[in-house]
């Protein structure tokens, strides 16, 4: 595979974007065969990825938001090949949130994500691998579980468009008037909980759903899932909400959070939970996650706060599982 080829998937929602088309053109004046490619209905992002590795690309870039990520390093997952047989993968950020490309510190112009990708070398990096109801799903930056998730599901496009991230929020503030706990048990290699909560996180990355930092201490090349809980709050939640007030939503989620490190973890409920992978709905009352390590390759900034450093690959033994870092579990 030629580094000099790359194709890029487009999310069908950006292909007017003219900084993107410009930011092409400039890449392919430095000799850079790119190939573009739009994503405009279910399906696509695999038929290109499948496409791209067959005419010996060297790098697939999703551009889009989180979902398109998704879709892009899920295709690239489910294939038999290594991680040092595929093509690295990079981003070029262009949804609403893009969560992962803010919490990697990606460049937010086209060209300078562009360029990242010929100045950095790929570095190997973990995938969450979620098994429900038979089907086998990836996940590059978080699942998440509980309130948050479904006042993202319920966000409008045309208000994501309108307000970026902070359509999240509004949605989310209007909801708290009917704030539901779920109950779910999780369980995993010297791990369990069962109870009620309010929002899960599951992550490889930091931030789901504009900005809301579930797992701020996950890597992506750590080998290991972080595990967020947020147990229903009952007499907590008028002071929880005062705190997200007088200090924002990190201090709020502090306050109450519930954390662990894990190799794998599985969840069970009694009613189907709705859970947000990269954005993509899914519905189970059961689900297991696996973390694979270095499962792929991607291009992301010399200084990305989530890559570890060589001596702290494992953070815990996958085998013995995880040590909780709050005195409650």
């Amino acid at each position: 595979m030629s580094s000099q080829h790359w194709c890029l998937i487009l999310s069908g929602k950006s292909d007017d974007d003219a900084a993107v088309h410009e930011a092409v053109e400039a890449v392919r004046a430095r000799g850079v065969r790119i190939d573009l490619r739009l994503t405009e209905r279910e399906g696509d992002a695999a038929r290109h990825v499948a496409d791209a590795i067959a005419q010996g690309a060297g790098t697939i870039i999703a551009a889009g938001g989180d979902g398109t990520l998704n879709a892009v390093a899920m295709a690239l997952a489910q294939r038999a090949e290594s991680a040092d047989e595929l093509p690295a993968l990079a981003v070029l950020p262009l949804g609403t949130a893009n969560d992962f490309a803010v919490a990697s510190g990606l460049p937010e112009e086209p060209l300078p994500a562009l360029e990242l990708v010929a100045t950095q070398p790929a570095r190997a990096v973990d995938l969450l691998r979620v098994e429900a109801d038979g089907q086998e799903r990836w996940v590059a930056n978080l699942a998440s579980a509980g309130f948050g998730t479904q006042a993202t599901v319920d966000t409008p496009e045309g208000m994501k468009k309108l307000l970026g991230g902070l359509a999240y929020v509004i949605t989310g503030l209007a909801k708290l008037g009917r704030v539901e706990s779920t109950r779910a048990r999780l369980h995993g290699p010297g791990f369990e909980w069962q109870g009620e909560f309010i929002a899960l996180g599951i992550g490889n990355g930091r931030q789901a759903g504009g900005g809301q930092a579930l797992c701020p201490d996950a890597l992506l090349d750590d080998g290991l899932l972080d595990v967020t809980l947020i147990p229903g709050l009952e007499g907590e939640l008028a002071a929880t909400l005062g705190t997200v007030v007088s200090q924002g939503r990190e201090a709020a989620l502090e306050r109450v959070a519930m954390r662990a490190q894990l190799p794998w973890v599985e969840v069970e409920a009694g009613q189907p939970l709705s859970f947000n992978l990269d954005g993509e709905p899914l519905e189970a009352r059961r689900l297991r996650l696996d973390c694979v390590p270095g499962r792929l390759r991607m291009h992301l900034p010399a200084d990305c706060a989530l890559l570890g450093a060589p001596a702290q690959a494992l953070r815990r033994d996958p085998q013995t599982g995880s040590s909780a870092t709050d005195p409650r579990l």
